[in-house]
């Protein structure tokens, strides 16, 4: 594959380190090396313990933590962008570990985390298991909201059950240390990774932060401090220097990257012309396990319909949002909308989506290279549509529109442009089952990587015998890690019981959205996908919104409940959402 597809090439220098005290480094993985044995001996009910003072730490600094990321990436507090600063931060965090300590729960009661179900049969000799809603809070709160793990083909209900939680099956052959190298984008990713090495994979961990968000790291601490003062974890900071002697220490057994697959490639295979060779050849500089999420150009299909006014609006704020979220500096941001060229509605959808984007302000453009990447993409697209106003240095919202199918080695369909930009295609197809099926094999054969992607599809089409079957065959063939129907992709991450992670099956020299998974509660060994089904139109309408302008009030109280759920809360937090 060529290595122009994929992420953005990293800035040359721009994260190596001004200073370089190996000191550090080797103190933090000696001191959690050295607990690395006793981790493994901890019992699920100590982990479980843990974990709840994880959450009531967490909970005690929240405010001033979502109040540093507020001001690294220049939110309004109290703005919708602020609530979602919290949802995608603190409480995607704190609903992870408290589905985790259920799971060591049910690990010291029933020796294996007990999932919801049910479980479906799938096309492909697969079975799906059902992990959300998991409880009448779930259902309550995530009104019409469902999501499944499908397993790899040949895996049955009982192989599931007796693989679950492998590293508390033979505790000891786990034992080691996990690096993690954390993302600079968003403000949980790095303590969810650091909660899937110790309560999934069983290691101790050194999480080193990104550059671009390491002024997190005394927040971190605090929240983590369970973690820390036993010597399970350390956080520490720098550049790739810093990566770079961390990745080759002996003591450390594999390693976790959140970022580009450029990032993976300079790890495993090295750098220069050496690195492009042992690429090429797959001979790996780095023999050590290295797992990865490392972004996508995800799709959202839209499968045509006769939609009401309402659907439009509805459906415009959703993929509004889609784009917006965190400035579009996510792996998970919508990169390419692909439409039928014969949808009638397709002008009418495209000037509410313009009408909605032009309603959000612009976000400041805090990722470095965004500039750049931006620049890259006008290049060959000189004509875009711009939305919404900023103050200097923000980025408008932009969309390419009817970007040729045809020219397979456009940018857009190639390169995860990781700015406030997306684009559009149109595909041919004699009915919009047609289409379906077209779009399942441009996503899975031109489209690059296999992170994530979302379909929309309004419930008359669905129902329809023809488009409804179509659209199920797709949800099956479709090779991505996480999919959403009719709802976005992001929430298989946000649950938390989902699997998060690309498709399986890249080899080392073609790693694409990368291998491995997070999430994944309930530890399921062999996951293949996560499905994520929602209403196509919700009411009312999610907090998570860019549009809704009681979403601080909500995201503050939805954050309240997952740290302690109680019946006394959810009049509040209903109000709040009405």
């Amino acid at each position: 594959m060529s290595d122009r597809r994929g992420a953005a090439a990293p800035l040359s220098g721009a994260q190596d380190d001004a200073e370089f005290d190996e000191a550090i480094y080797e103190e933090a993985v000696s001191e959690v090396a050295a607990h690395a044995v006793g981790w493994s001996r901890t019992s699920p009910k100590e982990r479980a313990a843990l974990l709840a003072h994880v959450v009531n730490d967490t909970a005690a600094v929240a405010r001033e933590w979502n109040e540093a990321a507020c001001a690294a990436k220049g939110y309004d507090l109290e703005s919708p962008e602020g609530a979602e600063e919290v949802f995608s931060g603190v409480t995607t965090f704190v609903r992870m570990a408290q589905a985790l300590r259920h799971s060591m729960l049910d690990l010291e009661r029933y020796g294996r985390p007990r999932y919801p179900g049910p479980v479906r049969h799938k096309p492909g000799s697969r079975i799906a298991v059902q992990v959300t809603p998991a409880n009448v809070f779930d259902r309550l709160f995530y009104g019409g909201v469902t999501a499944e793990v499908w397993m790899e083909p040949g895996v049955t209900e009982d192989q599931v059950k007796a693989s679950q939680a492998p590293a508390y099956r033979s505790p000891g052959e786990y034992a080691g240390v996990s690096l993690v190298l954390g993302a600079g984008n968003v403000a949980s990713l790095g303590p969810r990774d650091v909660l899937s090495k110790l309560f999934a994979d069983g290691k101790v961990v050194v999480l080193k932060a990104n550059p671009v968000n390491e002024y997190l790291v005394p927040y971190w601490r605090r929240a983590l401090r369970a973690l820390i003062e036993p010597g399970y974890l350390r956080i520490v900071t720098g550049g790739a220097r810093a990566g770079r002697y961390l990745t080759a220490h002996d003591l450390i057994t594999d390693v976790h990257v959140t970022g580009s697959d450029k990032t993976y490639d300079a790890i495993v295979f090295g750098v220069g012309e050496e690195g492009a060779r042992r690429k090429r050849e797959n001979d790996p500089l780095v023999t050590k396990p290295v797992s990865g999420e490392l972004g996508n150009v995800s799709p959202v299909v839209i499968v045509p319909g006769e939609w009401t006014a309402k659907e439009i609006r509805y459906q415009a704020e959703h993929v509004a949002t889609m784009m917006a979220n965190n400035a579009g500096f996510n792996c998970l941001t919508p990169r390419v909308i692909i439409t039928w060229s014969q949808w009638t509605q397709r002008e009418e959808f495209f000037a509410a989506l313009g009408e909605v984007l032009s309603s959000l302000p612009a976000r400041r453009a805090y990722y470095p290279g965004a500039a750049e990447r931006r620049a890259g993409f006008f290049a060959s697209h000189p004509e875009v549509d711009e939305y919404g106003e900023g103050a200097e240095g923000t980025t408008p919202w932009t969309l390419v529109r009817n970007v040729d199918a045809s020219n397979l080695e456009d940018a857009a369909f190639n390169v995860e442009a990781f700015c406030a930009l997306t684009a559009e295609t149109a595909l041919e197809g004699s009915s919009p089952a047609d289409f379906l099926r077209r779009a399942t094999v441009f996503c899975n054969e031109v489209v690059w990587g296999t992170l994530s992607m979302t379909l929309l599809c309004d419930p008359r089409s669905m129902s329809d015998r023809e488009t409804g079957a179509a659209l199920e065959e797709a949800v099956a063939n479709l090779r991505y890690g996480s999919i959403g129907v009719n709802i976005w992709h992001a929430l298989s991450f946000a649950l938390g019981t989902p699997s998060w992670g690309a498709y399986p099956g890249h080899p080392l020299n073609d790693i694409q959205s990368g291998r491995g998974v997070v999430g994944n509660a309930y530890l399921f060994d062999r996951p293949q996908k996560s499905v994520v089904r929602g209403p196509f139109v919700a009411r009312p309408a999610p907090a998570w919104f860019a549009t809704n302008p009681h979403a601080i009030e909500v995201a503050t109280r939805v954050l309240d409940f997952e740290v302690r759920p109680s019946w006394l809360k959810v009049p509040g937090l209903v109000r709040a959402a009405l």
